[in-house]
C-alpha cells in the first residue's frame, strides 16, 4: 500500500535521487499498465537481474517500493499503479522522484 506523504513533510522526495516530470503512458493491450518514462539523464546506470533496478519511487507525493525496468524500445519505465496515480492516466503529467534501493539489489 502506498504511504501518503504531506507536501513538505518527511519522505516527500527520496533523498539523493533525481526528480523529474513525466507524461504517463498506457501500454497497448487489454488491461495495459500505465508507466512514467524515466529520462535517460535520470535513469539508473545499469540494469540488474531481469533488466530491473529496485527503487523507492515517489509520484505526486505518494511513495512506495518498486522497480524500474529497461525496455529495449521504450527505455527505462516506472510502472505506476492506479492507487498511486489517484485518477491520473494516459497523457497526464506527474512529478516523479526515484532513489535506487541498494538494499534490494
Amino acid at each position: 500500500m502506498a504511504r501518503q506523504v504531506r507536501p513538505g513533510g518527511p519522505g516527500e522526495v527520496p533523498t539523493g535521487g533525481p526528480v523529474f516530470r513525466a507524461t504517463l503512458v498506457r501500454w497497448p493491450g487489454a488491461g495495459g499498465w500505465v508507466f512514467a518514462p524515466v529520462p535517460e539523464a535520470h535513469a539508473p546506470g545499469a540494469a540488474g537481474p531481469f533488466g530491473r533496478v529496485p527503487v523507492t519511487a515517489t509520484v505526486d507525493g505518494r511513495t512506495w517500493s518498486t522497480s524500474v525496468w529497461r525496455d529495449r524500445a521504450a527505455g527505462w519505465l516506472l510502472a505506476v499503479p492506479a492507487r498511486i496515480r489517484a485518477g491520473k492516466d494516459d497523457g497526464d503529467v506527474v512529478t516523479v522522484a526515484l532513489e535506487v534501493d541498494h538494499a534490494r539489489m
